[in-house]
């Protein structure tokens, strides 16, 4: 994944009403229920026997080792509270927006005479819900992260530099070079 789509998840995952499992045993447990009760697709997915799956549901072994651990960890975070996730991306999608914080380089397109050289920025900016939406509608379809990155410098510049219309009419906005972006719901 890229660097705005592992924020969008994170994003999702501080919405989560409660923690995720703690031990590889119930981790183990929620991903084979989650597979209707396959362990054969939970090895699959995880990499390991299908007897390495089920000596995890009936708590045989309790420690995985830190590879598996993370993999199992990530799975079930993916599959976690799938409601409350939808219901945090409507809400932002359609009442709150969403803040975006990044350190990158702003490059612009401007009129003749004025700057276009790009440099490092570090913005805390609040997107409203119909830029919400469109990340949000464009990472649901399956849009690379160059398109997401496009989609977050759109409302960067609209929002930001432009200060939704009133000033800097004509700016382009490039966001390239990031260092980071966080983004909350």
């Amino acid at each position: 994944m890229g660097i705005v789509q592992d924020s969008l998840e994170r994003a999702d995952q501080q919405a989560f009403t409660r923690p995720i499992p703690k031990s590889a045993g119930a981790q183990m447990r929620f991903l084979v229920k989650q597979h209707q009760g396959s362990t054969k697709a939970v090895a699959g997915l995880l990499g390991v026997s299908q007897r390495t799956v089920e000596r995890y549901v009936k708590d045989q072994i309790k420690q995985p080792k830190a590879a598996l651990g993370e993999r199992m960890a990530g799975e079930v975070r993916r599959r976690w509270q799938p409601l409350v996730r939808k219901r945090a991306r409507a809400r932002a999608a359609q009442q709150t927006g969403m803040v975006i914080e990044t350190r990158a380089r702003f490059g612009f397109t401007a009129a003749p005479g004025t700057t276009d050289d790009g440099r490092m920025r570090r913005l805390t900016q609040h997107l409203p819900p119909e830029y919400a939406g469109r990340i949000l509608a464009a990472q649901d379809a399956g849009a690379t992260e160059a398109e997401l990155q496009a989609l977050a410098a759109e409302g960067l510049q609209d929002v930001y530099f432009r200060d939704s219309g009133s000033r800097a009419d004509g700016l382009l906005v490039e966001l390239t070079d990031i260092d980071y972006v966080e983004i909350g719901f």
